[in-house]
């Protein structure tokens, strides 16, 4: 074998392909075999061509298109009676693909600056907060709506332009602490990733998810120094630059001496949670990676440990939930977000079914896939309209946008809302618990 051929294994872990036994469990879990309605867009399906390729009977672009139309969701993994480890199969094809592709001067320069310019740069991010907000506050949203401007978007942005949330002030995030105090008797520290799509464009998210935190007992610390948590750079391949912010927030945590590490976004929390794969090969990092790892949580499971909110307010609304599939099928979070929904007073609780089923919006799918990502979305709300739901409840930035979406699509802007799990709380108007120990 050459040596070519044996790295190209290493890289698609050919040995873990052999695990897959072709049964077909994964293809009603599949949302793209769904929609598509094609073997190749099958976990089983494009499992067999990385084995393919690795065995050098394919060639490489023969997996792009499959592979690059995959979500990502991991529900595959979730209902698989072998155990095959997709996820790390599908990193590997896409570091391949990302190895292979022959790209342009201005494609380098313009990925270059999307993903090592902006989303790690905290001064780039908010800026860009900046001028959302100074577009919304000013009137320039209402005129660029009304004279069609925002169709000359490229790549469907007008779309997810008209469901922004409102942007919070440079004051407000400006002045954002970075130490919060427990609101009573201090059960445990917590370091809390404020992310960077979340920190510049959901902001009131993240200052709820801190003062529910600190409510509930626990003091709450935001280091400066953390970065993008890497998510977006390792599903479209770029591990290695998905590793140095791995180190670097790894780094900076380690710090703080925190029982806890503390995200809300879904997607965010499911690469964190795996900082001790993506590091695995790095003897010198391994081990740190492991303790992060083990530490990161999201939001709902810490509360429901600390277990010290009462909800005051009762909220008088059908509710049903969408999953985030990375907090389900990779962090395992399935209970706790349930359990904090249903212990609000007045809330009519409707299952949706598959709310565990992907929404379409997979990091960035909905906007470099956006035809295929409205089919797995207008799914998603024939099921959703069932429920009968005032509100939609979802605990990841990018579902959150999707289903605004998803509602717009389907006409029922006047009488379904979609809303964070976190925000959804501070409606209930939770206080301190003094009764609870």
């Amino acid at each position: 074998m050459s040596k070519s051929m044996d790295t190209l294994k290493t890289q698609l872990h050919y040995e873990k392909t052999f695990d897959c036994v072709q049964c077909g469990y994964c293809l009603p879990a599949c949302p793209t075999y769904e929609t598509m309605g094609k073997e190749t867009h099958s976990p089983r399906g494009r499992i067999n061509l990385v084995k393919m390729v690795a065995e050098g009977k394919s060639d490489v672009e023969t997996m792009r298109e499959p592979i690059e139309k995959c979500l990502g969701c991991r529900a595959c993994q979730t209902v698989c009676p072998t155990n095959v480890q997709y996820g790390e199969i599908l990193e590997g094809a896409k570091s391949v693909l990302e190895d292979h592709e022959k790209k342009t001067k201005k494609q380098q320069v313009t990925e270059d600056v999307i993903f090592n310019g902006l989303f790690t740069s905290r001064k780039w991010m908010n800026a860009i907060g900046n001028a959302t907000w100074f577009y919304q506050k000013t009137g320039l949203q209402a005129i660029a709506r009304k004279t069609g401007m925002t169709a000359m978007a490229p790549l469907h942005l007008d779309k997810f332009e008209a469901v922004l949330p409102k942007v919070a002030s440079p004051f407000e995030r400006r002045n954002s602490p970075r130490h919060v105090k427990a609101k009573r008797n201090p059960k445990m520290r917590v370091g809390f990733v404020s992310g960077c799509v979340m920190d510049s464009m959901f902001h009131q998210t993240n200052k709820n998810t801190i003062e529910l935190l600190s409510r509930a007992g626990a003091e709450v610390v935001i280091p400066k120094a953390q970065t993008c948590c890497g998510a977006l750079h390792a599903h479209t391949g770029k591990l290695e630059e998905a590793r140095q912010l791995a180190k670097q927030n790894i780094e900076v945590f380690e710090k703080e001496n925190v029982d806890y590490i503390v995200n809300n976004a879904g997607g965010c929390g499911a690469m964190l949670f795996e900082y001790d794969h993506l590091l695995k090969d790095d003897p010198d990092w391994n081990r740190r990676a492991e303790k992060f790892s083990k530490k990161s949580r999201d939001v709902t499971v810490v509360l429901a440990e600390l277990d010290g909110l009462e909800f005051r307010h009762p909220v008088n609304e059908t509710v049903t939930y969408q999953s985030s599939c990375h907090m389900t099928h990779v962090q395992n979070v399935t209970s706790e977000p349930l359990a904090l929904l249903e212990a609000i007073p007045g809330i009519t609780y409707r299952e949706m079914a598959g709310y565990d089923r992907c929404c379409g919006s997979a990091g960035i799918y909905n906007i470099v896939n956006y035809e295929d990502s409205m089919q797995i979305l207008d799914v998603k709300m024939e099921k959703t309209k069932r429920t009968k739901a005032d509100t939609i409840v979802t605990t990841n930035p990018g579902c959150l946008l999707q289903m605004k979406l998803g509602i717009q699509r389907a006409g029922l802007d006047k009488e379904v809302r979609a809303v964070h799990l976190v925000d959804f709380l501070m409606e209930a108007d939770p206080q301190p618990n003094v009764s609870r120990k």
